[in-house]
């Protein structure tokens, strides 16, 4: 519905789809917690297989509308505890679902607990730990991509691995991204062109970019993380001292709306310049909240980005501001 909406609007691709919103339907969050709360491969993999037709449905709905266009598909970012039951009937649920006790479950809940789950085990970190859900939302995206080519479309997928501070990190989520990319080609008797990118929201990750692009063939600046890890302000919380900040003027605006282009900006500079000293054609965008704010976008084309994403209602003021940078150069 929303790259139907997007595409209304003017778009001319999806600059990030976050798969872990698919999931909030009654049949595919139940498959979803049995996955975050098995304790064994076994078990994951008998949760994913329930996940994979989800996943594949989904995408060849929104590869299918958005056919010709680049459609960029993060692989799963769920901080893991927003996803577990913490009250007594969705336990409950659990429990009769996966033939365990409640304490059982309470238990593998209790586990999963966080003390900065924004800073814990989430984005490339899951896919490392468990690399069977990389597999397979891998095959889910590349089975709906040849389905469609099969049926005379042009699907244009790409598979960006987010969160990542190392270029190992990437190097390792790649390599069984195009090991599960040939399975799922053989199976289907056909093969579809796509690209692995990487979402840079990590300090570490701007600042080692001529490095990540040796793997990467493009750049997606996640700027609400990015924002958030390099003032060190968590975007849940800024509400109870940001007010002080406008007022005394230590922030003009809130950084988290408008793109900060002193701080955040130079690391985006940066690692667009460092990036393509490596990979001359990498192309890079933005698709954090930014990239519907008119001033954000003005600066992402001024630093030579290729695209901004934003949500699909924002797309005609992410355009005008598009239009404005390209006039004013």
């Amino acid at each position: 519905h929303d790259a139907k909406v997007a595409r209304q609007f003017g778009a001319k691709g999806i600059g990030l789809t976050r798969t872990e919103h698919m999931f909030f339907d009654d049949q595919k969050i139940v498959a979803m917690r049995e996955m975050i709360l098995a304790d064994s491969v076994e078990g994951r993999e008998k949760a994913l297989a329930k996940l994979l037709p989800y996943q594949k449905a989904d995408f060849y709905g929104i590869l299918k509308a958005m056919d010709g266009c680049h459609v960029n598909i993060r692989l799963l970012d769920p901080p893991l505890h927003e996803f577990v039951p913490h009250d007594k009937a969705g336990q409950e649920t659990m429990a009769n679902e996966m033939g365990v006790s409640v304490s059982e479950i309470k238990k593998r809940v209790n586990s999963l607990a966080e003390n900065n789950p924004m800073l814990g085990h989430r984005g490339c970190r899951l896919g490392i730990t468990f690399p069977e859900i990389t597999a397979m939302q891998t095959r889910a995206i590349l089975g709906a991509a040849c389905q469609l080519k099969k049926e005379g479309f042009n699907p244009r997928p790409e598979i960006m691995v987010p969160l990542i501070g190392t270029v190992q990190e990437l190097k390792q989520q790649k390599s069984i991204i195009l090991a599960t990319s040939k399975e799922v080609f053989a199976e289907y008797g056909v093969e579809v062109e796509f690209e692995v990118g990487t979402m840079i929201e990590i300090p570490r990750a701007a600042l080692t970019a001529a490095k990540i692009a040796e793997e990467a063939q493009y750049f997606s600046f996640g700027t609400n993380d990015l924002t958030q890890m390099t003032f060190g302000y968590s975007r849940d919380d800024i509400a109870s001292f940001l007010p002080a900040y406008m007022e005394k003027k230590i922030l003009k605006v809130d950084p988290f709306q408008v793109l900060d282009q002193e701080g955040v900006g130079q690391l985006i500079k940066m690692a667009v310049e460092n990036g393509r000293a490596t990979r001359p054609n990498l192309r890079t965008g933005i698709c954090g909240e930014h990239g519907g704010e008119p001033s954000s976008v003005k600066f992402c084309a001024k630093v030579g980005m290729n695209y901004a994403s934003c949500s699909p209602f924002r797309v005609p003021i992410a355009r005008l501001a598009a239009a404005q940078a390209a006039v004013e150069e």
